[in-house]
């Protein structure tokens, strides 16, 4: 399918009569795995195949995709939250024409904030629903109540990992807390820093086979992104390796994996807005 009618066809299915985009939530197990850093550059290759996102950095403890974009945010959602900014006002203009809403570090959990900084957060949260078709989510890592939150409300769930035996454990812990919960969107891996495709095969293969055999349950597979000095360069210099250094192998591995799960949401049903499932978790 062309990329303008999949985009197209995806504002159809968002839309459905209402003003609701697709979500797409990335989360970790454990921090250092390059979350962020995935989000970011995912959202951005989502806008190069004519998709209207908006990135929303979740992470209310470490909130930081703004520094792998080289922005600089004057307010944040902490002025959202205090009703003293709406997200219109905190929202930038990200790389590659993606919108983006800064987080704030050190926020406290959702469900600690009053009935009225909730509900003001939910409801200007809203607002992104109507001029977005994919709304990306980096959420922060663990399974606080704000991560399965944000992953429960979602349409497609991103689990990242590397093949390291620390980030297995706590991907498949955090596979498992999800199914426990009933997650109701498919969930997948990731797999990040990979030596190479057979490591990466070896990484999903091995996740896959523990949650087939104790949970009963099949993990997508988003693809993987290899081992890349691009990667850290990019990083260094405050700009999105998609764009800095767009034929690096890890450009590729992220392109891929944005055509893949553009295919998955176009065919899927859509479960309405997701705000108001966030916000039905906390009634």
């Amino acid at each position: 399918m062309p990329r303008a009618d999949q985009a197209s066809r995806l504002r159809e299915l968002a839309r459905g009569g209402r003003s609701d985009a697709m979500t797409i939530a990335v989360l970790s197990g454990k921090g250092g795995v390059g979350k962020s850093n995935i989000a970011v550059n995912l959202s951005i290759c989502l806008a190069l195949e004519r998709f209207r996102v908006a990135l929303v950095d979740a992470d209310m403890g470490l909130a930081n995709a703004d520094l792998l974009m080289g922005l600089m945010p004057r307010y944040t959602m902490s002025h959202v939250i205090s009703g003293v900014r709406s997200v219109e006002e905190i929202c930038m203009d990200g790389p590659g024409g993606i919108r983006f809403v800064p987080g704030a570090s050190g926020l406290c959990e959702l469900a600690d904030l009053s009935e009225f900084e909730r509900r003001n957060l939910i409801a200007q949260l809203r607002a992104l629903e109507n001029s977005a078709d994919i709304v990306v989510l980096d959420c922060g890592a663990g399974i606080s109540r704000n991560v399965m939150s944000f992953a429960l409300a979602a349409d497609r769930v991103v689990v990242v990992t590397t093949p390291q035996p620390t980030a297995l454990t706590d991907a498949y812990a955090t596979i498992k807390s999800l199914h426990v919960e009933r997650c109701p969107a498919p969930i997948g891996l990731f797999v990040n820093m990979a030596r190479g495709r057979a490591d990466a095969v070896d990484t999903y293969r091995r996740v896959s086979q523990v949650a087939r055999r104790f949970l009963n349950y099949g993990i997508a597979d988003h693809g993987y992104m290899l081992h890349d000095a691009a990667v850290e360069l990019a990083v260094e210099a405050r700009c999105p390796f998609v764009i800095r250094y767009p034929g690096s192998n890890a450009s590729a591995c992220i392109a891929a994996m944005a055509r893949k799960l553009t295919r998955t949401l176009t065919g899927q049903r859509h479960r309405g807005g997701f705000f108001s499932r966030v916000a039905g978790l906390f009634v």
